[in-house]
C-alpha cells in the first residue's frame, strides 16, 4: 500500500460536504431532501453572464494570463471604482480559481511551517483546511452565540498575538454567522496590524448581502494599512455563479503582490471560461444585486422568525451574508444531522444541515449549533422549518433528552 502523507491525513473533512453520501443515499431512497447545508443560491446567475458563454467566439481556448486576463481585471477595477477606491488599477488585482485560491496564495505568501494566523471564531470552515495544507496554526478567538456573535473585545486580538503571527483573517459579513463588523472594530484592528506588523486578510465575498440599511466596510477604507491588507473577494455568491470558479486577491502592497504572482504563475493561470461570464457579469447596472440583497432580505426574515418559534432553538438575526448560526435542543448537531439523513423523514422530506462543530478550532464549541444557509425560495424554507421543528420532536423522544 502506498505511503499516505501526514498532511493529508491531518485535513480536516468539510462539515458542509461530509454527510453528502447519507443525503445521496436518501435520495436514492425516495427522500426530498432540502439543502441548507451549503451556499449555493438558486438565485438565476445574470442574464449577461450566461449569454457571453453562449456566445463564445473563440478557435481556441487558450491559456489565461497567471494575473488574470486585462479585460476582466478592467472589470473589477471598474466595479472597486464604485466602491470608492479610485486609486487601484488592475496591477493591484490576480485573478485566481474562487475566492479558495486567494486565500491559499495569501496563506502560502505570507506564512511557513509552524507560523500562526488569529481567526475570530465560528469561522468559515475551509480555513482550517487552507492553513492545515500550508502547516499554518490558526488561533482562535471566540465568540458567543448569547451575544448574537458580537466580535469580541479587540484587545482579546492583541493578547494572542506571538512572534509566529503572520495574520489576522475576517471574514466580513461572517460566514457562518452574518456578523457584520463595525468601522470602530476594523479601525482597531488595522491599528493592532500596524503595531505588530502583520498583514489583515479580509474576506468580503459576501460584502454585496448586507442587510437593515447598513453598509459593508471594507479594509481597504484604511489606507494606512496599504502595505498590510489583503482582499479576498470572489464572484460566486455576488453573482450566483459558484461553478464558474472566479475570484481575486486585492492588495496595494507590490510586494505582497508580487510574492503571491509566483504561486500564480506555478499554478499556471485562472479558467479563461469563467472570467468571460464574469466580465460580462459586471456589466450589470446594480439593480441584479439590489433585486436579490431584497430577496435574501426577505428569506432572512422568514427562516430566522421560524426557527426562533420552535421550541429551545435560539437563532440570532443576522446583518450580512446568507447564512445563520442555529442552537438547538439535542445532545450533537453531528449525530442529529446523520439522523436527519439515515433514519427521519416527513412524509418522505427532510433537511440537510451542517453540524457547526467543523466551523471551531475546537469542534465542542459547536456541539449543539448547525449553519443553516437561506438559499432555498419561501416556500423551501418554510417547509425545511416544519420538518425540523417535527424532527426535533421525534429526536429528543427517540434519545430521551
Amino acid at each position: 500500500m502506498p505511503n499516505i502523507s501526514n498532511r493529508a491525513q491531518h485535513m480536516p473533512p468539510s462539515p458542509v460536504r461530509k454527510l453528502v453520501p447519507y443525503a445521496s443515499k436518501a435520495k436514492q431512497q425516495g427522500i426530498k431532501v432540502y439543502h441548507l447545508n451549503i451556499g449555493q443560491p438558486d438565485i438565476e446567475t445574470p442574464e449577461t453572464a450566461l449569454n457571453a458563454l453562449k456566445n463564445i467566439d473563440l478557435k481556441v481556448l487558450e491559456y489565461a494570463l497567471s494575473e488574470g486576463n486585462i479585460e476582466y481585471r478592467k472589470a473589477l477595477t471598474e466595479y472597486y471604482h464604485t466602491l470608492g477606491f479610485s486609486d487601484l488599477t488592475p496591477d493591484n488585482f490576480i485573478v485566481t480559481n474562487g475566492g479558495s485560491e486567494a486565500l491559499n496564495f495569501a496563506i502560502s505568501t505570507l506564512c511557513d511551517d509552524g507560523d500562526e494566523v488569529i481567526i475570530p471564531e465560528p469561522y468559515y470552515a475551509n480555513y482550517n483546511g487552507f492553513t492545515s495544507t500550508f502547516n499554518v496554526n490558526v488561533v482562535a478567538v471566540p465568540s458567543t452565540i448569547d451575544t448574537g456573535f458580537a466580535l469580541p473585545p479587540i484587545e482579546e486580538f492583541e493578547k494572542k498575538i506571538t512572534e509566529k503571527t503572520r495574520a489576522i483573517v475576517i471574514c466580513n459579513p461572517g460566514n457562518p454567522t452574518g456578523y457584520l463588523y463595525t468601522r470602530e472594530e476594523l479601525q482597531k484592528l488595522a491599528e493592532i496590524a500596524l503595531k505588530y506588523d502583520i498583514v489583515v486578510i479580509s474576506d468580503e465575498v459576501y460584502r454585496e448581502y448586507v442587510y437593515d440599511g447598513k453598509q459593508q466596510i471594507s479594509m481597504l477604507d484604511f489606507p494606512e494599512l496599504s502595505d498590510n491588507c489583503i482582499i479576498i473577494d470572489s464572484e460566486s455568491k455576488r453573482y450566483s455563479m459558484c461553478g464558474v470558479r472566479i475570484g481575486c486577491m486585492v492588495t496595494r502592497s507590490k510586494k505582497i503582490h508580487d510574492a503571491a504572482m509566483l504561486f500564480a504563475q506555478a499554478r499556471l493561470s485562472p479558467v479563461l471560461l469563467g472570467q468571460i461570464a464574469a466580465t460580462a457579469a459586471h456589466q450589470n447596472d446594480g439593480a441584479y444585486i439590489r433585486a436579490v440583497r431584497e430577496e435574501y432580505t426577505h428569506r432572512r426574515n422568514i427562516l430566522v422568525d421560524l426557527l426562533n418559534a420552535i421550541p429551545g432553538v435560539i437563532c440570532p438575526k443576522p446583518r450580512g451574508a446568507f447564512y445563520c448560526v442555529a442552537e438547538l435542543p439535542v445532545d450533537d448537531t453531528e449525530k442529529f444531522a446523520q439522523w436527519l439523513l439515515e433514519k427521519y423523514s416527513l412524509n418522505k422530506e427532510t433537511i440537510m444541515v451542517a453540524p457547526a462543530g467543523g466551523f471551531y478550532s475546537d469542534p465542542e464549541l459547536g456541539k449543539k449549533q448547525v449553519r443553516i444557509a437561506y438559499v432555498l425560495k419561501e416556500e423551501d424554507l418554510k417547509r425545511s422549518a416544519e420538518i425540523l421543528k417535527e424532527a426535533l420532536k421525534k429526536y429528543r423522544e427517540e434519545f430521551s433528552l
